[in-house]
């Protein structure tokens, strides 16, 4: 089973000071992970925000945010989900379990995501956990 990321462990990942880091790292150390995977919202999302000058404790250049994903994305065992034919199909009922909440359509399409490629997702953010049936790993400190 491939695990798909949250941005909060990618960010937590290659940040030192950040709070989470540590458990990111424990996570990332973990032998038993197979795969790992981005999609395209959280790749937009790490380079968005590792590029914004209150994310993380140290901004990254744009070449920098690029070379630190791509060496990610280059380690054997990370890999990119990407949408299925499927995915309006999921996401529609799980944007309106929310209420069409504004702040929760990009989580209501990640947890559509992972569903429809048969992913755990993994994220600090235990709001996931809202969402039935839906393979969950929430990520404590």
């Amino acid at each position: 089973m491939t695990d798909l990321l949250d941005v909060n462990v990618w960010l937590a990942l290659v940040d030192e000071n950040h709070v989470h880091h540590e458990r990111a790292l424990a996570y990332w150390q973990d032998q038993s992970v197979r795969e790992i995977a981005f999609c395209r919202v959280t790749m937009l999302a790490f380079l968005r925000l590792s590029t914004h000058p209150r994310v993380l404790s140290r901004l990254l250049a744009v070449d920098e945010a690029w070379e630190i994903y791509q060496r990610y994305r280059t380690e054997a065992h990370v890999g990119f989900v990407g949408d299925s034919p499927e995915i309006d199909i999921m996401f529609r009922p799980l944007s309106r379990q929310t209420n069409s909440s504004h702040h929760l359509w990009t989580d209501c399409y990640f947890a559509a995501l992972a569903r429809c490629n048969q992913c755990r997702l993994v994220s600090f953010d235990q709001d996931f956990g809202i969402f039935e049936n839906l393979h969950f790993l929430h990520l404590r400190s």
